[in-house]
């Protein structure tokens, strides 16, 4: 798989827009303006949610038919959030999977990579290529509403370590992997999916206590980060994570060394919804090096981000640059996971008697009241 045109035609802009939107749509089916747009804009790629999910085959067959309405030589990365616990988008006839804290309580590194390898076998079936998973974040405040249990803990060295192995589990039966939210949610005490959160700590405390989980995924060759919606004075005073180039640039891509796929957190959360306006967003985000953009629901919001981001290219040519290598990197990820890929695995892998053991051993083990 090559990476297509480095030019600067209207249509090479318009495609370079297009790839750098991971879409959701309204329901268990598309709809005629939700078709018309993908042939369009062509996206980069789709996450689904429990609204667009009835039963396994159905989902399947919405992630075929996704995929169908794109290029051959442009095939989507089709995304879930099937982390475990109380964030599962799909339940029906899947594996209920404790949440990563309970796993991360058995304090065995075999059974986190267990964990990872059923996980990805059965988000593979479901005809997805990338989970956004694992949850990174070290569980540090107990006042936190959005984080708790979803992390594998509240030592970040013990967090590092099942980072990395369910991450080599995941990877292991092809499914792309994403380390979230970095540099780290674990330490607010206010939802970004309703506020904008702050947390206020001194650089050596974000480095003992939020990097680890972070630097250990990036050792475990992670496919993709994803960034969060949260402020850090320590670095940026002024911008979250997800707009700052000060964190991502500077923190995740040039100290720590990272050269992959950076995703945003969804842009339609209120952390970041109306509190900048789209155009800053995006121009911002991609100075930081934000490669792709979450548009999880509104398609009116989708197709005003993927104007904005081909008319960015066509007033500066930093933007367009920062398009064409926000690019490549998507390509190179479909390069490391799509060609010689192993075969998709059949919906029998789903709440199959081995997957069900394995959940009922970490609730017996791991489980806490």
């Amino acid at each position: 798989m090559k990476v297509v045109g480095l030019t600067t035609s209207t249509a090479d802009r318009k495609r370079r827009a297009g790839q750098r939107i991971v879409l959701g749509i309204a329901g268990p089916a598309l709809s005629d303006e939700e078709r018309a747009f993908i042939r369009e804009a062509r996206p980069g790629g789709f996450v689904l949610f429990a609204r667009n999910v009835e039963e396994p085959r159905q989902v399947r067959e919405l992630n075929r038919e996704l995929a169908s309405l794109l290029p051959v030589e442009l095939p989507p990365i089709r995304c879930v959030d099937q982390e475990g616990g109380r964030v599962a988008r799909v339940r029906e006839g899947a594996t209920i999977w404790p949440p990563m804290r309970h796993v991360g309580n058995v304090a065995d590194l075999q059974t986190t990579r267990e964990v990872g390898a059923a996980l990805g076998r059965e988000v593979r079936a479901l005809g997805f290529d990338l989970d956004f998973a694992p949850v990174a974040d070290v569980d540090s405040n107990p006042k936190n509403p959005v984080i708790g249990d979803r992390s594998f803990g509240r030592v970040p060295q013990d967090v590092a370590r099942h980072v990395a192995a369910f991450i080599g589990g995941m990877q292991g039966e092809g499914c792309i992997a994403c380390a979230k939210h970095f540099p780290g949610h674990g330490d607010t005490a206010v939802d970004s999916h309703l506020d904008l959160p702050i947390v206020e700590k001194d650089p050596p405390d974000l480095d003992r206590i939020e990097m680890p989980p972070f630097r250990a995924a990036l050792a475990a060759g992670v496919g993709s980060v994803m960034t969060a919606h949260v402020v850090f004075p320590a670095w940026d005073e002024d911008r979250p994570a997800t707009m700052s180039a000060k964190i991502i640039r500077a923190q995740l891509r040039e100290r720590l060394g990272y050269n992959g796929v950076v995703f945003s957190d969804d842009m339609e959360m209120k952390a970041v919804r109306g509190r900048y306006p789209l155009e800053l967003q995006l121009r911002e985000a991609t100075e930081a090096s934000v490669d792709v953009f979450l548009m999880c629901k509104e398609l009116t919001l989708a197709h005003e981000a993927w104007e904005i981001l081909v008319h960015h290219q066509e007033e500066d040519k930093r933007q367009e640059d920062l398009a064409i290598d926000a690019n490549t990197r998507w390509h190179s990820l479909r390069e490391r996971f799509f060609i010689d890929a192993s075969p998709q695995p059949d919906l029998g892998v789903l709440g199959c008697p081995e997957h069900l053991d394995l959940a009922l051993r970490i609730r017996a083990r791991g489980g806490e009241s």
